[in-house]
């Protein structure tokens, strides 16, 4: 079986959420989403980081029998990286080419390579499909954050 599911699944929701990302004013995406939170860019460059680390994870994970790799630290990536300093016009032009390329990458996974055992971290072993699918979960988690801040809130997730 193929990842095509999820290549379309997150094509989708690049389609529907992106003309909602773009309506955030840079005073709004700069203010945190609760007080001791993530502001809405900061949050935008963890998805920005998450896709970096999935897009490393999705290729690597054709090229052999196994995938090893180190989990983040999403505080100090998101810290490190200074994205509270960026546009907001800027990170959503970056998360957006950058999923679209995961799209793309996502729907030429090789079907013999879906169930290879992917290790991040201290975490256990899950396959290929696992981590994609989780990918476009886990997207969809910060996304109601960016965009409907009261409802889901703050930064709190199991790391990815």
């Amino acid at each position: 079986m193929s990842l095509a599911h999820v290549a379309s699944d997150l094509a989708g929701v690049l389609d529907s959420e992106l003309p909602r990302l773009s309506g955030i004013g840079e005073p709004t995406a700069a203010e945190p989403i609760s007080a001791g939170k993530w502001s809405r860019k900061q949050v935008l460059g963890h998805l920005i980081d998450s896709a970096g680390n999935n897009h490393q994870r999705f290729v690597r994970a054709q090229l052999g029998p196994a995938l090893v790799l180190p989990g983040y630290e999403q505080e100090k990536w998101v810290a490190t990286q200074g994205y509270q300093d960026r546009s907001w016009a800027d990170l959503l032009a970056l998360w957006t080419a950058f999923n679209r390329h995961l799209v793309h990458v996502l729907a030429r996974v090789d079907p013999a390579s879906v169930e290879t055992p992917c290790t991040i971290g201290a975490g256990d072993a899950v396959t290929l499909r696992f981590v994609a699918e989780d990918y476009v979960r886990h997207l969809r988690h910060h996304l109601e954050q960016i965009l409907s801040p009261a409802a889901a809130g703050g930064k709190t997730h199991p790391p990815h």
